[in-house]
């Protein structure tokens, strides 16, 4: 028996895709975190946590936004806490090429991180805790490249608020300043 051309044809395309799907599907994401211990905070974990608790509490936030000199406040239930803290979780340093890459100074009330490589986006956080309760977390960013500046302050305080500023310079746009603060209700 011996199969048609067009016949073989559909059976190469289903093979080939059959085999692209198990290629893809044994991948499996690689984004540093390997569940080995954390030499550093765990801000992903932390804001992963709290993303929940806040998901489950829904506290009304009075939010103000500034773009520049325009301001505006309204109170909000947050729909997606996990986009509205992504910035604070976007700033894990925990990776593994980055090991050795922040000192670390530690007593009973700080963790404080210093980047050793001005390279790095995340400069410096700070850690202010009682015990195991974080009583807030201080983020700074900074990225320079041919065509932008970026300088963010992050700043948390658990079951109160959240303040994100951003100033962005952008060679031939010119500089925007950006503000979010949420204050829990």
């Amino acid at each position: 028996m011996y199969w048609s051309n067009s016949a073989s044809k559909r059976f190469l395309s289903l093979a080939t895709g059959v085999i692209l799907l198990l290629a893809v599907a044994s991948c499996k994401s690689n984004d540093g975190d390997t569940g080995t211990d954390k030499k550093y905070f765990d801000l992903k974990g932390y804001f992963n946590a709290d993303t929940a608790r806040l998901t489950k509490l829904n506290p009304w936030v009075i939010k103000t936004v500034q773009h520049n000199k325009t301001i505006e406040t309204k109170k909000v239930h947050i729909p997606n806490w996990g986009t509205e803290l992504s910035v604070f979780v976007e700033s894990d340093i925990n990776r593994p090429a980055w090991k050795s890459s922040y000192t670390i100074h530690q007593d009973s009330d700080f963790l404080i991180y210093k980047s050793k490589d001005p390279a790095l986006k995340t400069t410096d956080i700070i850690v202010r805790r009682t015990g195991d309760k974080v009583k807030w977390i201080l983020i700074f960013n900074y990225t320079k490249n041919l065509l932008y500046t970026t300088e963010e302050k992050l700043s948390y305080f658990p079951d109160s608020s959240y303040t994100i500023v951003k100033k962005e310079s952008v060679r031939l746009l010119g500089t925007n300043f950006y503000k979010i603060k949420g204050s829990l209700r």
